[in-house]
């Protein structure tokens, strides 16, 4: 049993290393593995990734990794631009809302309050303004009350014109999607929507209500999601250059 166990079994060796690319010092995850027979570069918001045949030479390892110098530190930078940044929750921090930058302002008070937004300024109340994780806490509901009170908006409006009625809306808070639509009809739109510009919520609306007619991404499902954005294929592009924040 152990035998034909061992057949399916594949080595795998893994390390962390350092390479200095074209002048630049580069940490990668070197994993190497007998099912290669090349050595392949990967770059994510990981960083760089070098998966290689178990018993490739050292010599071919570092003759890659100077071939892609240039594209490895080109790519590297600009995964960094794109990674978010977590705010810090202090009186003055520059925050997103629908699309606007807006401006925190922590009041100390004895008795916390809903947080209120004045022009380009949201006024949180709080009873200790070093307390960053209370400020975080309160912000977030306040944007969860927003999004749900919009989001319910836009669907309200775009569901009569694509002729579909969703089950129900309900609010997410996954790491790696805007929204989601479930074959019980159930759609869930990502709360961090809310820090996007209007247009590229109602994007995400349209898309996510397509697949009520359409439950997958086929050309028919993208005639579908024509009917109420036209330009969607523009919207799309711009969505990519937002990124869910971490939590």
């Amino acid at each position: 049993m152990l035998n034909k166990l061992r057949r399916f079994i594949t080595p795998l060796a893994v390390e962390q290393r350092t390479v200095v690319l074209i002048g630049t010092q580069v940490t990668y995850t070197l994993k190497r593995t007998s099912r290669r027979r090349s050595i392949g570069l990967r770059i994510d918001n990981h960083g760089l990734t070098v998966n290689m045949p178990l018993r490739a030479s050292e010599k071919w390892l570092h003759e890659v990794l100077q071939d892609k110098a240039h594209w490895v530190v080109k790519k590297l930078e600009n995964w960094q631009a794109k990674k978010p940044i977590s705010p810090q929750w202090r009186d003055g921090q520059s925050l997103f809302f629908i699309g606007e930058v807006i401006t925190l302002r922590v009041v100390v008070s004895l008795f916390a309050t809903p947080p209120l937004l004045n022009g380009k300024q949201l006024f949180v109340h709080v009873t200790d303004d070093a307390n960053q994780a209370l400020i975080e806490q309160t912000v977030t509901q306040w944007y969860q009350r927003e999004a749900k009170s919009l989001f319910k908006e836009c669907v309200a409006h775009y569901a009569p014109l694509m002729n579909v009625a969703p089950r129900m809306v309900k609010l997410s808070s996954a790491r790696t999607q805007w929204g989601s639509c479930t074959t019980r009809g159930d759609v869930r739109l990502n709360w961090q929507l809310i820090k996007m510009p209007l247009h590229l919520i109602d994007y995400v609306v349209v898309h996510e209500l397509a697949h009520l007619i359409e439950m997958n991404h086929s050309t028919a499902f993208w005639r579908v999601v024509e009917i109420a954005c036209s330009d969607y294929a523009k919207r799309r592009r711009e969505l990519k250059q937002w990124q869910i924040s971490p939590s």
